[in-house]
């Protein structure tokens, strides 16, 4: 695997100085030279050799200010450029402004795709992906689409997740992978299904032992931990550091969302019948017990079942309870 160095590259404005420098003394050279040579033909005398010498370290001074010009780069907070010169990785300049460095530096980084034909012709080569030697370091936010994938149930659910990325080192994100932008976006998707395929979209049951674990609808904080875990050793062979994970969309997919539905409402509806059932049985038992203590009504245990089935009834019902006016007994 290939490790960042670290680069310095000489600032650019001493050697704008010497290149404007070449540029004008090879035109200035070249001009009186020809000047000279013009003279020796309008007199009718031989050239001498000195001036073709001359001549020729002009033009040699002009190719040399060309391709001393093409070592100028520039750049911004936030960006690094990979150095690599024939084909060898000399290292990564992180310095900003203006600057300039060997000039026979790679311009673009780039491979070859070879593939073998079945058609008998040979080997045949492809143009390889190609980027330029510039990388921006800054954070970058991967918004993924929407997914559907089985949960630890299998139930089918859709869930998507944004990320925030950088490049952390520059020689792994040039060197290891083909195009570390597309390995992104595929080991994204790739950890979210898996992280998805963990843990449950949510609790089966109060009362059930899985109801302390986590899940995806209740435990989001542990799930983006997770898939932050889970794209951090993915992408650290890109040299690619995750700084947030979050999901940006959890739902039931379309087929079984009626369904699961049904489910979670008829859960709300035996929660609530619970909490009330619980609530007359207190009340119940309180009215009896003052009723009792307070020697208002003495019960024996006909008239208890009878008065709990009463108050039972009128608690628990849905309904308001109509009142009946007994005129004679109690048993009447």
């Amino acid at each position: 695997m290939s490790v960042e160095k670290k680069a310095h590259a000489a600032s650019g404005w001493l050697m704008a100085f010497v290149v404007i420098a070449l540029y004008v003394l090879s035109v200035i050279s070249f001009i009186i030279t020809a000047g000279t040579m013009a003279g020796y033909e309008d007199a009718g005398l031989p050239i001498p050799v000195r001036t073709f010498v001359m001549l020729g370290l002009s033009i040699v001074v002009f190719v040399l200010a060309i391709i001393l010009s093409n070592g100028f780069f520039s750049l911004q907070p936030g960006q690094a450029r990979v150095c690599v010169l024939f084909g060898k990785y000399v290292g990564t300049v992180r310095d900003e402004g203006l600057r300039w460095a060997n000039p026979f530096y790679a311009k673009s980084l780039g491979s070859a795709d070879v593939t073998v034909s079945t058609d008998g012709k040979g080997v045949s080569f492809g143009k390889g992906h190609s980027h330029v030697s510039k990388i921006s370091t800054r954070a970058r936010t991967l918004n993924g689409e929407r997914l559907k994938v089985n949960d630890k149930m299998g139930n089918p659910i859709e869930i998507a997740t944004v990320i925030v990325w950088h490049v952390a080192d520059t020689a792994k994100a040039s060197f290891d992978v083909d195009d570390y932008e597309s390995y992104v976006s595929m080991q994204t998707e790739t950890a979210l299904r898996h992280v998805a395929s963990v843990y449950a979209y949510d609790h089966l049951e109060d009362e059930d032992d899985s109801s302390a674990s986590i899940t995806l609808r209740s435990n989001i904080e542990e799930v983006s931990e997770a898939l932050k875990r889970e794209l951090d050793r993915k992408l650290s062979i890109a040299g690619v550091s995750v700084d947030d994970a979050r999901l940006t969309h959890l739902a039931y997919a379309p087929e079984i969302a009626q369904a699961m539905l049904r489910r979670q409402q008829a859960e709300a509806v035996i929660a609530a019948r619970k909490k009330i059932v619980e609530g007359a049985v207190s009340m119940v038992d309180m009215a009896l017990t003052q009723l009792s203590d307070d020697g208002i009504v003495n019960f024996d245990e006909d008239r208890k079942a009878v008065m709990a089935s009463n108050l039972m009834v009128v608690l628990c019902g849905e309904s308001e309870a109509q009142p009946v006016l007994n005129t004679g007994s109690l048993y009447q």
